[in-house]
């Protein structure tokens, strides 16, 4: 267990937080060089998984990223880039722009058991049921990390809007680092029994005849730091896929954590913009979104453009 509280910037509260915290502009010479991007790429297409940053010229674009990426790293966990043009671009020169971006960040890794690099995350009208991933639905999602039933979750987790809904949809962003240090100080008999392992459902996210349950626990510490993994949904679906009850004690702690995490002065709230695009830290923070309605007309429909980064393992979708 990590044996004391976690003071820097990444403990906040949501009354300590404004959109100037998070937000990180453009500049026009980033732009000019987004512009120059999609025109070759109108010459020469290409399909955005063969592009690197260093086959054009970035050098604005890597100034803003490392920027972006100290913010997610080092400080609040999350940045908001405002704004990509989306507009000027076709469906897959705004792909490439978001690779493009993303690689300066770190390496892309998997998303999908199946080496899918890039996600859509919209309403498909698809029904929640087993394999189906409440972010093709328009469905309330619950405060979680990506992918935390791996070993080896993603690092970073980028989002590019290409169009909002027309109702709903409002991310929400909290600090698990500060759950963790409120857990310490409200529950700490608690605290323990999270750093043990939980049964996760791996959302069919895994080969034929592969465990459908990963036993991963939501805090890992090396006494230097803390990595935080969440979804409890995910917990209790990998509950049902054991077939064997959840001990009390893990219960408790998941109940004492929910509590915090749900409290009002815990998270703060965005609404993703069209062009904007939202990167948040995996490791440290949890991310959530409400239920939305979409615009009748396919065009305006609510649509992003996911990317995850992971530096640790392989670039397969399980780091291996």
């Amino acid at each position: 267990m990590l044996p004391g509280d976690v003071r820097d910037a990444r403990a906040w509260r949501r009354d300590q937080l404004t959109p100037r915290e998070w937000l990180v502009p453009l500049s026009p010479r980033c732009l000019d060089e987004l512009d120059a991007v999609a025109r070759r790429l109108r010459r020469d297409p290409l399909p955005p998984l063969v592009l690197s940053p260093q086959d054009f010229a970035l050098d604005a674009c890597a100034d803003v990223m490392r920027r972006v990426r100290e913010q997610l790293c080092n400080g609040i966990g999350l940045a908001v880039l405002d704004r990509v043009p989306v507009e000027r671009y076709s469906l897959e020169e705004n792909r490439a722009l978001a690779w493009l971006l993303g690689s300066l960040l770190g390496r892309l890794a998997a998303q999908k058991w199946d080496g899918a690099m890039v996600y859509d995350v919209r309403d498909t009208g698809r029904q929640l049921e087993y394999g189906v991933r409440r972010s093709v639905t328009s469905l309330e999602l619950q405060f979680h990390t990506d992918a935390p039933w791996l070993t080896l979750p993603p690092e970073l987790v980028g989002l590019l809007c290409l169009s909002p809904a027309r109702e709903g949809g409002v991310s929400r962003f909290l600090s698990l680092v500060t759950v963790h240090n409120e857990l310490r100080r409200r529950h700490p008999e608690v605290l323990p029994r999270l750093y043990q392992p939980f049964p996760w459902d791996r959302q069919a996210e895994h080969a034929p005849g592969d465990e459908k349950v990963s036993w991963q626990p939501v805090f890992q510490s090396d006494g230097r730091d803390v990595l935080a993994r969440y979804n409890e949904a995910l917990i209790l679906n990998g509950e049902a896929l054991t077939g064997v009850s959840l001990d009390p004690e893990g219960r408790q702690a998941l109940a004492a954590m929910r509590a915090i995490v749900e409290s009002p002065e815990s998270a703060v709230e965005l609404t993703i913009e069209k062009g904007q695009i939202q990167y948040l830290n995996n490791h440290h923070f949890a991310h959530s979104r409400t239920a939305f309605k979409d615009a009748e007309e396919p065009h305006l429909k609510r649509h992003l453009i996911r990317l995850w980064n992971r530096d640790a393992g392989g670039q397969t979708f399980h780091g291996q």
